[in-house]
């Protein structure tokens, strides 16, 4: 992020396919005093009263959350995930779900973290500040790599350091855009409990999937308890509230005897933030009560600007590099989520960036920053989801020029 925003305040005139942010025309209409209402009234309807709730927004709440009922009843509705509310974190953003979910799975040299290549620099990061080994495990266009991962699973078992868990985000992963297939679904829980690891599940993008093309996620499947899933309200709702949540209704061990890993998950996150914020708490609340406690219901009208977005750039990637563009120039084709990948003929790197910007005045994000090789250095990634339609056409037009000129020159 202090990359990209570093490069974006450099040069302001130039179209940036950068940041993965929500659209502006997404934070219109969020009216953040009429859903803390709505939210206050429900609190009242449960039987409390109305100074009651007042102060249940003002007060220290409790570190597992106060709207886990809220998000239990809508994950059960829209994606068949029966999670009580207890199983469930509400956390600052998803990424405090990452640190949590890693500092309570993992010990330093113990076991090892697995991730899917590329992949999102969050949870890396979120390793390296405990200390944590990172596996990269390659992705391709339906999933994890399966027969890879089962042969990482066993080196590292050779080795006396086990992989522990394994992070992917099923649905138009970010950087890479991948969406897991239904049987690799399948065929990673299979193997999850063969091997014996977790998977963390990220689901900030699947809202984005088009209509009658949506996937169970990895939860909805889980019978044996072996996903852990983040959600996030940032792309749902707006980002500015840094909710997110984990749910995590593994059973384990405990000193009082057995609980849940979400009970140790809020016992760390008392040490950490304490709790997350109850006012945005209750307006995040109050959006899925206004929209019939659905997050599908709440994320319609944006799912339908990001896949128009989305089309309009892999469109635009047709027109303007298409046949004949030049040798090495081809580009993936998401379903859903904020990122295309864009093979480059050329490395894309800082100096690639600089000519883009001064010349072309068209930014993007070079894919090795998410590579934990060297698999992307001759690749970008474009991100659509804060633009608009025009915006991209010209983006891709001057993007192919660079391209096509820039780098036969």
């Amino acid at each position: 992020m202090d990359f990209l925003n570093e490069v974006m305040s450099r040069f302001p005139e130039a179209i940036s396919f950068a940041p993965g942010a929500p659209h502006p025309q997404t934070l219109e209409g969020v009216d953040t005093q009429r859903y803390v209402d709505r939210f206050l009234d429900h609190l009242v309807h449960e039987g409390r009263s109305p100074e009651q709730a007042r102060r249940r927004l003002l007060e220290y709440g409790p570190s597992r959350g106060i709207i886990n009922d809220l998000v239990s009843d809508a994950l059960r509705r829209d994606y068949g995930i029966d999670a009580t509310p207890n199983a469930l974190v509400v956390t600052v953003g998803a990424q405090e779900a990452m640190l949590l979910v890693l500092r309570t799975l993992f010990r330093p040299d113990d076991s090892v973290l697995a991730v899917a290549n590329p992949c999102y620099v969050g949870i890396r990061g979120a390793a390296r500040l405990l200390d944590l080994d990172v596996l990269p495990v390659g992705e391709t266009d339906l999933g994890i790599d399966c027969d890879a991962l089962e042969e990482a699973c066993r080196a590292s078992r050779a080795r006396g350091r086990p992989i522990r868990a394994l992070y992917v985000a099923p649905d138009f992963s970010n950087p890479g855009g991948a969406r897991m297939s239904l049987a690799c679904r399948t065929r990673l829980l299979d193997l999850a409990d063969r091997e014996d690891f977790l998977i963390v599940e990220d689901n900030a993008y699947g809202f984005t999937a088009a209509s009658g093309s949506e996937l169970p996620l990895l939860k909805a499947l889980d019978a044996g308890r072996r996903v852990i899933h983040i959600g996030t309200f940032a792309k749902v709702a707006f980002p500015g509230a840094r909710v997110g949540f984990v749910i995590a209704d593994q059973q384990v061990g405990s000193p009082g005897g057995a609980g849940l890993l979400a009970d140790e998950l809020a016992a760390v996150k008392s040490m950490v933030t304490v709790n997350t914020s109850p006012l945005c708490q209750a307006v995040i609340g109050g959006m899925l009560l206004e929209h019939g406690g659905s997050v599908l219901e709440l994320s319609r009208r944006r799912a339908e600007i990001y896949q128009r977005n989305l089309s309009c750039l892999t469109d635009a990637l047709d027109r303007h590099l298409g046949d004949g563009a030049g040798p090495g120039i081809r580009w993936n084709r998401p379903l859903g989520g904020f990122f295309v990948r864009v093979q480059s003929p050329v490395p894309a790197d800082t100096e690639l960036l600089e000519k883009s910007a001064v010349k072309y005045g068209v930014l993007w994000t070079p894919m090795r920053h998410f590579h934990l090789d060297d698999a992307g250095d001759f690749q970008l990634r474009l991100s659509c989801s804060y633009l608009e339609p025009e915006q991209i056409e010209e983006g891709v037009r001057r993007l192919a020029a660079l391209l096509t000129e820039g780098c036969s020159s």
